[in-house]
């Protein structure tokens, strides 16, 4: 992974440790339900900006290190393996 690219990672699950943190105090304070799957969803959000970051670093490296490299059936499993994740 690029240096750049795990700063700006590493930022952005600061941020979501943060709301995490916003969420217990949320439900700890007793906040209105509704207020609270509003930032539950804000969280999800972010966390999968997180995952299109770390599957955009992967292909842009990685998987272009392993074709190059004659490890075609390894990069395309790994691709699969990404894909059915993301679409849980």
């Amino acid at each position: 992974m690029k240096p750049d690219t795990k700063k700006q990672i590493q930022n952005r699950l600061r941020r979501i440790e943060g709301q995490v943190r916003g969420l217990q105090r949320m439900v700890e304070g007793g906040t209105y339900c509704v207020d609270i799957i509003t930032q539950t969803s804000a969280l999800k959000r972010a966390l999968s900006g997180v995952e299109d970051k770390l599957l955009e670093s992967h292909l842009s490296t990685c998987v272009i290190d392993q074709m190059q490299g004659g490890k075609g059936d390894k990069a395309t499993k790994e691709i699969l393996k990404v894909y059915s994740l993301k679409r849980v």
